[in-house]
């Protein structure tokens, strides 16, 4: 009996801690952020007014304290952030007339390879890169994407939005500042139907399926490298050399083969979807993928850093099975050497 009762308290002890400290320690390290939400003006709406909402809190403590200086402080970070709300709404209300239209490929054939492929390559369209990596990104910064897929990877609504105005599509407006600018100049002097007819060729060209890597590779690599992939595959370095992609994101992005480890899934699905959530701040762009297309680079992930996981779970139930006919035999195997010592 007095085994059982010991058993008892080792199972309740770790009860407690897997389902009470655990969980209470991962809070503390890593807050509660809202889910992925990949309706990106309703996203950014919310966001926004979260955003003043903490602001006019902040003030409401700063004025309990009667530090004039921090009152100060807050005042003029609501100012702020409720101009920047106004800018925000009216942004991506001003994209739903071209969202709304029914674009012609034709046409938006003509727009795209004439204004975009000054930077831009569309190698399925025979359009190659007209630069090497390096030289892009030392012009650019970063290197640009080949427009090949982006009708795959995105919405409309996203490519409507970044066609006009990268820097607010990809909420990283608070980097380019006090003269900054985006690589990619806003296309907004392009009128609805012409915006809508770009996206329309976009659409038209991309491929109607994408494998989890290529979709890594297309969405990812031009900044993020893989050290550790498969050894088939061997090392995935970033398109953009680390001393351009520092001096245009501040630092060199991390090397992503642990990270499905380092940070799980949940984190990930969250981060992808707006780096703001996580690290207000933060020069990492929005990706803007569709969640189908933010699956697969979550998938892709977990097949370079963690292809053991499958294995790994059927394993487990049969490793407690296994602990627990060892533990009924060893009770009994106890209890027949010491019965008559008891």
């Amino acid at each position: 009996m007095r085994e059982l009762k010991i058993l008892a308290v080792v199972v309740a002890l770790t009860l407690i801690t897997y389902w009470g400290v655990e969980p209470f320690a991962h809070s503390q390290m890593h807050p509660h952020v809202e889910a992925a939400n990949y309706k990106f003006d309703k996203a950014d709406e919310e966001t926004s007014k979260d955003a003043v909402k903490k602001a006019e809190e902040a003030l409401v403590k700063a004025e309990k304290s009667t530090n004039k200086k921090d009152i100060d402080a807050a005042k003029a970070d609501i100012a702020s952030l409720k101009e920047f709300e106004k800018t925000s709404n009216e942004f991506w209300a001003s994209n739903k007339e071209a969202e709304n239209l029914v674009g012609n490929v034709a046409n938006g054939e003509t727009l795209v390879t004439s204004n975009c492929t000054a930077c831009h390559s569309i190698e399925a369209k025979g359009f190659p890169a007209v630069m090497d990596n390096a030289s892009s990104a030392a012009a650019y910064g970063v290197v640009p994407p080949d427009l090949g897929t982006v009708g795959k990877l995105y919405t409309k609504e996203y490519l409507v939005a970044f066609i006009k105005n990268p820097p607010m599509a990809s909420k990283v407006s608070h980097k380019f500042v006090d003269g900054k600018v985006h690589p990619m100049p806003n296309f907004d002097w392009l009128q609805p139907q012409e915006i809508a007819d770009s996206v329309a060729y976009l659409k038209d060209i991309a491929p109607k399926e994408m494998t989890n890597k290529e979709v890594f590779i297309n969405a990812c690599q031009r900044c993020h490298s893989i050290k550790y992939a498969d050894m088939k595959n061997g090392t995935m370095a970033a398109f953009t050399p680390s001393d351009d992609i520092k001096k245009y994101m501040g630092k060199v992005p991390p090397d992503l083969s642990q990270m499905i480890r380092s940070r799980g899934h949940e984190y990930l699905e969250t981060f992808i979807n707006d780096p703001q959530k996580h690290l207000p701040g933060t020069a990492m762009p929005r990706v803007g993928l569709t969640e189908e297309a933010q699956a697969q680079v979550i998938s892709y992930l977990e097949e370079v850093g963690d292809s053991k996981k499958a294995q790994r779970e059927e394993l487990g139930p049969k490793f407690l099975i296994y602990l627990v006919i060892f533990a009924i035999f060893g009770f009994l195997w106890k209890a027949s050497k010491w019965r008559d010592v008891h």
